[in-house]
């Protein structure tokens, strides 16, 4: 496993629905947001900025979760602040620094 370098650390990324059962319930407009939504993170994954993203099969509600490699909060708060499915309005987020993170 390795640290991330060069002043890099790791971030979680979690994004809350608007409603437990969203994923069964989505409008046609949400569906559309969270289509954006998708296509963003495939970006961010292409860059090498996200490590994993996906669905969590939470019991309580899907939401979705991130782990980004970023210099500090801010730059994660920034990304997270354009994902098209929160500057739609659909979408929440938090965004949790991982401490001594590592990858494989």
């Amino acid at each position: 496993m390795t640290e991330p370098s060069g002043g890099v650390s790791l971030f979680l990324f979690r994004l809350i629905p608007p409603r437990p059962d969203f994923a069964q319930t989505m409008t046609p407009a949400e569906q559309q947001a969270m289509s954006a939504h998708q296509e963003y993170w495939g970006r961010l994954l292409a860059e090498g900025r996200v490590v994993v993203y996906g669905p969590v099969a939470d019991p309580e509600g899907v939401w979705g979760m991130g782990v980004l490699r970023a210099a500090d909060r801010a730059e994660v708060l920034a990304i997270a602040e354009r994902d098209p499915s929160i500057t739609a309005g659909v979408n929440t987020f938090d965004v949790l620094e991982i401490m001594g993170g590592t990858t494989g």
